[in-house]
């Protein structure tokens, strides 16, 4: 029998539970900081501009969701591959497959923002919001596009770590760059001492510059351990990470495009629904948080122990993950539930968009259980290399909101586009939980 080396950091040895909590942990917490950074300019521009800058943010945030799910295309693909490859004891193939993926995720960052460049009107026009809202957005979103190539970059790097077993990096250079936005995004909104009054600007000024230095940064840390080997890169890496990060990547594309045509039927209830409907958004992704770094930890465990030909293990990995993610999104939906107002109130006193937001989260509080599942047994699944199936069922239930949010919205109002969120993510639960128990996961190649 060959015996297979065990890589530092490998995930396939040792009792699950410490194992588990120890990639969980620093995945949640990287997981808060991604979502922090959107946080922390919605919360400032709602507080120092007013309702129409926190809606021009939130809707050209649904474009910034177009470029971080293609980025996280790269990232998907490149754990199931670096992770299988760390699980056979071939780190110096991991390396060089790490460094196809980052020179490949720059370029594409490059193309996708240029692209964004050339869209923002129609993305605008698309979307029917108030000349106010689409002239602020524009703002927003063309500051934005400039850091999307190194944005894309530094997904890529994230993977890296992650699929040798290390989420402590990362999550080091992803708090250093939030504690930088909260500060710098006051400071560039408000023009505060030496610094320029840009409004809106401002804020997307502060995520890009600290994002592409902790893209820059991690790539350096990696070098050094040898984690990327850029002058050496694996371009036949490629077309796998591609074809394995490509059907979750691109549902994440879907699910923000259904997103601005969700906003066209908001439109019609006003600013304040519009910008509910941002906030509730980002509200929600409290549990989001916690279901996204649980999935990443679930990804990088089937990938290596499939590796190592450990299936059974890789299985009882993933009910735990589940199980102990449970114990988070019950919280966060007793606490939508129970205290909505307060929660919107962090963004604005305006009261009809505490109204409406309070609202969202109400109905969507219903959602966080199926949406563990959901975002869980999906990263456990593209862990495996097996996306297609999963992901075109996902999408089928993800365009199932647009006829339903029209056709409820007309009847019962506003209430039916949030009922059309909420119902679709627990059907989208139900249907992962039915491919993972299938077993069809065990035999995808990557």
């Amino acid at each position: 029998m060959t015996t297979v080396a065990r890589t530092p950091g490998s995930l396939t040895v040792g009792p699950l539970r410490p194992v588990i909590l120890r990639l969980a942990a620093p995945a949640v917490a990287m997981m808060a900081c991604h979502f922090c950074f959107n946080l922390i300019d919605s919360i400032w521009v709602g507080r120092l501009i007013g309702p129409a800058a926190l809606a021009a943010v939130s809707t050209a945030g649904f474009y910034v969701w177009v470029l971080l799910s293609l980025g996280e295309m790269v990232e998907v693909g490149l754990i199931a591959v670096a992770a299988r490859r760390h699980g056979e004891g071939l780190p110096d193939a991991a390396a060089r497959a790490a460094g196809a993926a980052v020179l490949y995720a720059l370029a594409a960052g490059t193309v996708v923002s240029l692209l964004g460049f050339a869209l923002t009107d129609e993305l605008f026009r698309l979307m029917r919001v108030p000349r106010e809202v689409a002239q602020l957005g524009h703002a927003y979103l063309d500051t934005w596009l400039l850091g999307g190539p190194l944005v894309f970059g530094f997904f890529a790097v994230e993977a890296t770590f992650r699929a040798s077993g290390d989420t402590r990096t990362p999550f080091l250079i992803l708090t250093a760059s939030v504690l930088l936005s909260i500060g710098l995004d006051p400071l560039l909104i408000s023009g505060l001492g030496p610094f320029p009054r840009l409004g809106v600007a401002g804020a997307a000024t502060a995520s890009v510059l600290v994002r592409g230095g902790g893209c820059l940064i991690g790539i350096v840390i990696a070098l050094r351990r040898g984690l990327i080997r850029l002058a050496a890169p694996d371009w036949g890496a490629v077309p796998t990470i591609f074809r394995v990060g490509a059907p979750l990547s691109l549902a994440g594309v879907l699910l923000s495009i259904i997103y601005m045509w969700l906003t066209r039927f908001t439109s019609q209830f006003g600013t304040a629904a519009l910008a509910a409907l941002g906030v509730g958004h980002k509200v929600e992704g409290l549990g989001f948080i916690a279901i996204s770094g649980f999935a990443l930890s679930a990804s990088a465990l089937v990938g290596q122990n499939l590796g190592a030909r450990q299936g059974e293990r890789a299985r009882q990995a993933v009910r735990m993950t589940v199980s102990y993610c449970l114990v988070v999104t019950l919280t966060t939906a007793v606490a939508f539930l129970t205290v909505p107002r307060a929660l919107v109130g962090l963004f604005t006193a305006d009261p009809a968009v505490i109204a409406d937001g309070s609202l969202y989260l109400r109905v969507i509080a219903f959602a966080q259980i199926g949406q563990t599942f959901e975002i869980i047994l999906e990263g456990a699944l593209a862990g495996a290399g097996y996306t297609f199936w999963p992901q075109t069922v996902s999408t089928a239930l993800t365009l199932l909101r647009l006829p339903l949010a029209a056709w409820w919205s007309a009847t019962i109002g506003l209430l039916g586009i949030w009922l059309a969120l909420s119902v679709t993510a627990v059907a989208r639960g139900g249907a992962m939980t039915l491919f993972w128990a299938s077993g069809a996961w065990r035999r995808a190649a990557v």
